[in-house]
């Protein structure tokens, strides 16, 4: 894990957010809904404890969806940015958008999820791990 502080805003700038720890499992997300949540071949997220996430500016700008499978994903009401997404069984995490981040970052994503849903379009083309589906979450 690294311990930077890193900022994060939307494309206005209008919400902005702190993470102090980044936990070390970033994923490229490429169902179907973050694909068209994105609108992009897949989605990256970033990961951070309850307690290590800030919001810092316009939390009330932020607005929220449901999809059918009870996950919820909060943006920027102003500008549209997508900034995070919460499964539909809650957790002790907040996952982030990483393209949202403003500060550099050292880590990079550590696999593909979901890949049964990927864009046909699409090619990975990298050696990280794949996942058809999402990753087992029992090392945590």
């Amino acid at each position: 894990m690294h311990n930077t502080t890193y900022r994060g805003s939307c494309l206005c700038q209008g919400v902005q957010f702190e993470v102090d720890q980044i936990e070390p499992r970033m994923a490229h997300c490429h169902c179907s809904m973050c694909r068209k949540f994105h609108g992009a071949a897949f989605a990256t997220y970033g990961e951070a404890r309850k307690n290590n996430f800030r919001w810092l500016r316009g939390e009330q700008l932020l607005k929220s969806y449901t999809a059918k499978n009870r996950s919820t994903r909060r943006f920027c009401q102003n500008c549209g940015s997508s900034l995070t997404f919460a499964p539909a069984k809650q957790n002790d995490f907040v996952e982030f958008a990483l393209a949202s981040l403003d500060t550099e970052i050292k880590q990079t994503p550590d696999a593909h999820v979901f890949t049964a849903y990927k864009a046909d379009w699409y090619k990975i083309i990298d050696d990280l791990p794949q996942f058809k589906e999402g990753r087992l979450t029992l090392d945590r």
